[in-house]
């Protein structure tokens, strides 16, 4: 049978230096398809892009030339479209707009030669840490076993034969492995969400549970979605969640009582607090609302999972994994919607933290005095204010997130796309603090009116009056009560609820990611 002839235009050969700066035989130069390129690459051979040679600017300049078809100085999708075409490289409609749409900084549907070199130098450092990690020799070179083995730890399995295929799609000399330069050329203008490697380590992942309900659904393959895996790790993230917020769930108590009860003429310390609570109902009582609070993990988790999915079709994504901006809008949704769905929990939750002794026998027959004496309407007490607060925290867990990925990939990130655990972990807690003092007080403002009603004859303020209120009353800083123990418990939560996560992974037969 014949061997399918790689697809990869010289284009790129003669622009960029062939000498192999990954590891492996340096490479001879190859003549461009272009004569102009040609005469660049003959007038200083190794003075491309990647030496760093004083040459770089003109090859790129060439390069954009060629790409400018209607010569206005700024590449369109049309543009780029024709100019591949002529140079032997073919790309998608939907590919072409992805590579405009990521290099293209003013927002105006074209690139300039500034935003095209900027894609250019930014998308081959991230092809450089995939081939690094794609390298699970070290050699310089990547195999057919190599695919295999990354495709798997990503939960998809191929055969051999597949493995190849994809090989030979980039392989241009026959040699059944793929060099950097051959992996460059060939990826250098796919879009860059087309790096597996660098969305796997970088999952916004559910590997910690901060107590905290508006998180943006992680993601999942389609391979893990098919085989159940997805299930086992939302059921292995919600035990974490459970340990983590039993741990801490004296903590939280005592944000909730802060929250509610402290002010100007009656400063609650920790120490004050926690003795108060003893005091009014022994050591047991620290743990008042646990229970509520645990038991809504696993209707929240599978529904914000199944109603992210859906929003990722409505928006209409068909890409397995959403860029910035789509997860922000989807995972936001998909929050609103769980949060709508389980609300009435969540009052109960602050209800039974906030009992005295013998006030309920137990959440049934908190949520039974609720409806009788209060009302249905009892059970959403401070809706807006939490669904308001959704958009704030996902929005600046994700933007901190991505600042802080993007911070380590350029400054770090040397042999590998992979981060390791501890960075993982620093990001995640960083950015989901940042978002919760977003959003923390629009969540002071939803615990007291959820509180308002269990107290006899207290006034019943809207969230504007409220916010007023506190503001008049107990200045900017009574926003933040109760802000220290909140603070107090992410880092246990996160670490205990890694190492329970990583335990359950392994005790359900979830494959490392």
């Amino acid at each position: 049978m014949a061997r399918p002839r790689s697809l990869v235009s010289p284009l790129l050969s003669g622009v960029f230096c062939q000498c192999d700066t990954v590891g492996g035989a340096p490479h001879t130069h190859e003549t461009p398809a272009s004569p102009s390129l040609a005469a660049a690459l003959a007038a200083d051979p190794c003075g491309g892009l990647l030496c760093g040679g004083p040459e770089h600017e003109r090859r790129l300049h060439i390069l954009f030339q060629e790409l400018d078809v209607n010569k206005d100085g700024a590449i369109c999708m049309n543009d780029l479209a024709v100019g591949l075409k002529r140079l032997g490289v073919h790309r998608t409609e939907l590919e072409l707009r992805k590579i405009v749409k990521a290099g293209d900084k003013d927002q105006d549907g074209q690139l300039d030669f500034e935003e095209f070199v900027h894609y250019l130098r930014d998308h081959e450092k991230k092809l450089r840490l995939v081939f690094k990690s794609l390298d699970k020799k070290n050699d310089g070179r990547i195999d057919a076993q190599e695919i295999m083995q990354s495709l798997r730890d990503l939960g998809v399995n191929i055969s051999e034969q597949q493995a190849e295929k994809i090989l030979m799609s980039m392989d241009k000399n026959g040699t059944m492995t793929i060099d950097w330069n051959e992996w460059r050329d060939y990826h250098l203008l796919h879009p860059a969400e087309n790096i597996p490697e660098i969305i796997l380590y970088w999952k916004h992942s559910t590997i910690f549970d901060v107590g905290e309900n508006l998180i943006v659904p992680d993601e999942f393959t389609v391979e893990e979605k098919q085989t159940g895996m997805w299930w086992r790790h939302l059921v292995a993230g919600g035990g974490a969640g459970a340990v983590s917020r039993t741990c801490t769930a004296p903590l939280d108590r005592l944000k909730v009582l802060m929250q509610v009860h402290a002010s100007r003429s009656n400063n609650m310390s920790i120490l004050g607090g926690f003795t108060q609570m003893i005091r009014e109902g022994g050591f047991r009582s620290l743990w008042r609302g646990n229970g509520i609070n645990v038991i809504k993990i696993a209707p929240e988790s599978a529904i914000k999972f199944m109603a992210y999915e859906q929003m990722k079709r409505i928006i209409g994504s068909d890409q397995e994994t959403l860029g910035i901006h789509e997860r922000l809008v989807a995972g936001s949704l998909a929050g609103v919607i769980a949060q709508s769905s389980i609300y009435p929990m969540e009052v109960l939750k602050t209800r039974m933290a906030l009992r005295k002794t013998g006030q309920y026998q137990g959440m049934l027959d908190c949520g039974k005095k609720m409806l009788l004496k209060e009302g249905l309407s009892a059970f959403y007490k401070g809706y807006v204010p939490n669904m308001l607060g959704i958009i704030p925290y996902a929005g600046i867990d994700l933007a901190v997130y991505e600042t802080l990925k993007n911070a380590w990939l350029q400054r770090y990130a040397t042999s590998s796309a992979d981060p390791g655990v501890f960075v993982l972990l620093a990001c995640g807690t960083i950015s989901s603090t940042c978002g919760q003092l977003a959003s923390y007080p629009l969540a002071l403002v939803r615990t007291r009116m959820q509180a308002e009603a269990s107290v006899e004859g207290g006034p019943q303020m809207t969230m504007s009056k409220l916010f007023k209120h506190i503001v008049k009353t107990e200045g900017a800083f009574g926003l933040y009560r109760g802000l220290a123990p909140n603070f107090m418990k992410v880092i246990p939560a996160v670490s205990i609820s890694y190492v329970v996560y990583e335990n359950l992974k392994l005790t359900l037969g979830v494959q490392s990611r």
